[in-house]
């Protein structure tokens, strides 16, 4: 997938699929799939590292972890969060961070809001560097916020969401996420922009949908949003073949014995 792609499957009215991935191991698998685009998301603060946020994200570590997923899923279209304040200490460690993400392998970068670095995001787009943008809530304003909670519920905050969606598209940006947003408030916005708008927690009437891959797999123990859906149940299975190969180990059964399968193969 290429970026005109994306503008492409919005005017055929082909839903988009995007999921996070943050290593080697799953990226092979995500580029084994159907799936459209990865995102290199800083949730692998907290998803990868066990951190409460995605504050403790930092550019080294989505630089590594861009570069990871980068070679595991070379036939996607990769998108590296920026994170936390990097593109708010000015313009050039804003850049000094693009350039390490794509460098480290991303097609584009994204990231969250708009007010207070519109200048750096409209610098960033005029280098000839893909963003994203995203909405909604925002999880590196999550103190701000006051928590993960619905964004855009009344209508003042509706109109201000749909006013920095309007100006990202202006500014240039290829697609935009939309997260935790009412449903009627997402198509909407859907509806008004000519780029894709890519949802999470935010309905079914945006262009596509991206999850994070852990909890679309069930490899997380602590409860998921309610819009995540489970596809496998990921803790369940491999904490089954753990306890399978600990108990061959003492039972014997691991390693087995060649002269087993010497005596099959010649039967």
């Amino acid at each position: 997938m290429k970026i005109q792609d994306f503008r492409r499957a919005k005017e055929e009215g082909r839903k988009l699929s995007m999921v996070t991935a943050y290593d080697y191991t799953m990226a092979r698998i995500v580029n084994a799939s159907a799936v459209d685009c990865v995102l290199v998301g800083d949730s692998a603060a907290m998803v990868m590292h066990g951190h409460p946020s995605t504050l403790q994200a930092t550019t080294e570590l989505m630089r590594l972890h861009t570069r990871a997923v980068a070679r595991g899923a070379p036939d996607k279209f990769v998108v590296a969060d920026m994170p936390f304040l990097s593109f708010r200490k000015g313009l050039a460690p804003a850049m000094d961070c693009v350039q390490a993400l794509m460098q480290a392998g991303a097609c584009a970068v994204k990231l969250e809001g708009l007010i207070g670095h519109e200048a750096t995001l409209e610098h960033i787009i005029r280098s000839d560097v893909p963003v994203m943008g995203h909405l909604g809530l925002t999880p590196q304003s999550v103190h701000k916020l006051g928590g993960y909670r619905v964004q855009g519920r009344d209508s003042a905050s509706a109109r201000a969401l749909k006013e920095q969606a309007a100006r990202l598209e202006e500014l240039g940006c290829f697609a935009l996420v939309l997260e935790c947003v009412p449903e009627e408030l997402a198509g909407e916005v859907s509806a008004e922009l000519s780029i894709p708008v890519i949802g999470i927690g935010s309905g079914r009437r945006t262009d596509g949908q991206v999850l994070v891959l852990q909890d679309l797999l069930g490899m997380t123990h602590d409860l998921a949003p309610k819009f995540v859906k489970r596809y496998l149940e990921g803790c369940s299975l491999m904490k089954d073949a753990l306890d399978r190969f600990d108990a061959e180990i003492k039972n014997g059964g691991f390693p087995e014995d060649p002269a087993k399968h010497h005596r099959v193969a010649k039967a």
